[in-house]
């Protein structure tokens, strides 16, 4: 039991402390520490608990956005949250970390997404299909990842690039390296036999190489897109090179 005024002084500084945190605005947390490359509209709730119409994410739109904060920890200097949300179809689900320079951290994340919500951030027109993304750990710094490591599966791919039809289903691997993102590239149940590397790097530059070949009963059309690669090797496969900004 507390006696002193000086402990029941301390008690009720916390106890105001935390009725702040629990009963702030969210619209107005949002105003003052949005970090970059985040929107948001349609905003309900508390910092403590709300609920979002939508939220984009450096172009990846995402709706019925609803958040709980993770109290204990605060004690680390960084508002930490489960996260659910609805894209067009699919779900989302992790844990997100802002810290008080505006670090977003991204960890726990499950997801199953449509591939066309990721066609604006990675400046691909017409990619389709469905993904599902398991990442232990993401980072985001002033909206540029700069930490990823999981995994990507993706069914039904559509890369107007290679054929405007579906050239099947493929699976990186992502890990942070000392200067960016790295991720190693295949094809699992794919048309095309497909096998590459990928770099995000700190300027903001992505680069895709690999080595892509049509397999036996591939469409006529991907075959012939395929030669304009230019020549094949000894095992019929051609490079494949996609480069561009974030």
């Amino acid at each position: 039991m507390i006696t002193t005024k000086r402990g029941l002084l301390l008690v009720a500084l916390i106890t105001l402390a935390v009725a702040m945190i629990v009963m702030f605005p969210a619209r107005v947390a949002y105003r003052w520490a949005a970090p970059v490359g985040v929107a948001a509209s349609g905003i309900q709730g508390t910092t403590w608990r709300g609920h979002a119409d939508a939220v984009s994410v450096n172009g990846i739109y995402v709706g019925d956005v609803s958040w709980r904060l993770r109290p204990l920890r605060l004690f680390t200097g960084q508002a930490n949250y489960h996260v659910q949300g609805v894209p067009a179809s699919g779900f989302v689900e992790a844990k997100i970390g802002i810290g008080i320079t505006g670090k977003l951290i991204i960890s726990d994340l499950a997801a199953s997404l449509p591939l066309n919500l990721f066609s604006e951030s990675l400046n691909i027109s017409g990619l389709n299909g469905d993904a599902s993304l398991q990442f232990e750990r993401m980072v985001f710094v002033e909206g540029l990842p700069v930490a990823a490591n999981g995994t990507v599966r993706v069914n039904g791919l559509v890369a107007p690039r290679l054929s405007r039809e579906s050239i099947g289903g493929y699976e990186a691997e992502f890990f942070t390296q000392n200067n960016g993102i790295a991720a190693t590239v295949e094809d699992t149940d794919g048309i095309v036999d497909l096998a590459g590397s990928l770099q995000v790097r700190e300027d903001r530059s992505y680069q895709f190489l690999g080595k892509i070949a049509a397999k036996p009963g591939a469409p006529a059309g991907l075959t012939r897109q395929l030669e304009y690669l230019g020549s094949a090797d000894d095992r019929g496969q051609r490079e494949l090179r996609l480069e561009g900004m974030l």
